[in-house]
């Protein structure tokens, strides 16, 4: 099933453009494949430049508010210049890397509340530029984060929300200007935890899994009880209890605090 969006024409009888996704469902370190189809309009136009990006809405902290802003994290060029003739038409196929960094929007079924990521079209004619409508796309979890994400459900732990903060993790491999963090509400055995943020920081060997407990805006306190990063290989996770790893973490946190 193809995904299409429509940018306006450029001008008067001025080309449009039409972006089709060949599969929205991807993953971290993969390709989304498509086409781009330049339609003439009534004129020869010359189209000075085509690309394909990555774009997400993030969370920027600032003067006391908090705002939100689209970040372009991986463009792709396709081709050079060239004429586009009166009521031609032009098809550009593409196929777009997913960094590793890449954010989760879909896990366990269901798309994750308060993602916004996407596939941008950018067309420049005569030195004006004319970016499309996002044209979303499923990032789902590598098979070593979906084993983190399944021990927190096996633990009793409910998803509450995930959002795109712009900022980096310190001691991490983190290259993107934002990362991702998903909160999920404790379950009653774990009854003094207000609740756990996560977040995966993956390149193309392994990830850093960091983990915090009841988070103070805007900070990763790395001294903290409460705070736990280590390192999991994205082809060597299978030999681990999660479950049982992330529950030894969060009761001797909370049996030094007193939590339960």
């Amino acid at each position: 099933m193809g995904f299409k969006k429509l940018l306006a024409s450029l001008g008067a009888g001025g080309a449009s453009v039409e972006t089709v996704l060949t599969e929205a469902n991807v993953v971290p370190g993969g390709v989304v494949q498509g086409e781009v189809r330049i339609q003439g309009g009534s004129v020869d136009q010359r189209i000075e430049g085509l690309s394909v990006g990555l774009q997400a809405r993030v969370e920027v902290e600032g003067n006391d508010q908090e705002v939100k802003q689209d970040v372009e994290f991986t463009k792709l060029r396709l081709g050079g210049a060239f004429e586009l003739k009166a009521e031609a038409v032009h098809a550009v196929p593409f196929g777009l890397d997913i960094p590793w960094e890449t954010p989760v929007t879909h896990f366990a079924g269901r798309e994750l509340h308060g993602m916004n990521l996407g596939v941008t079209t950018e067309l420049a004619i005569a030195r004006a530029v004319d970016s499309g409508d996002l044209d979303p796309i499923h990032v789902h979890p590598l098979p070593a984060q979906q084993a983190i994400l399944d021990a927190f459900g096996q633990l009793g732990f409910r998803f509450k929300s995930a959002d795109l903060e712009k900022g980096h993790i310190r001691g991490t491999r983190q290259k993107l200007p934002f990362y991702q963090e998903i909160e999920f509400f404790p379950p009653e055995q774990y009854r003094g935890l207000n609740q756990v943020e996560l977040s995966f920081v993956a390149d193309e060997r392994e990830m850093d899994v960091v983990l915090e407990m009841d988070k103070k805006p805007g900070l990763f306190s790395e001294g903290s009880d409460s705070y736990k990063a280590f390192k999991v290989g994205l082809n060597d996770f299978q030999g681990t209890d999660w479950a049982a790893y992330l529950n030894t973490w969060l009761s001797e946190v909370g049996s030094r605090r007193n939590w339960f």
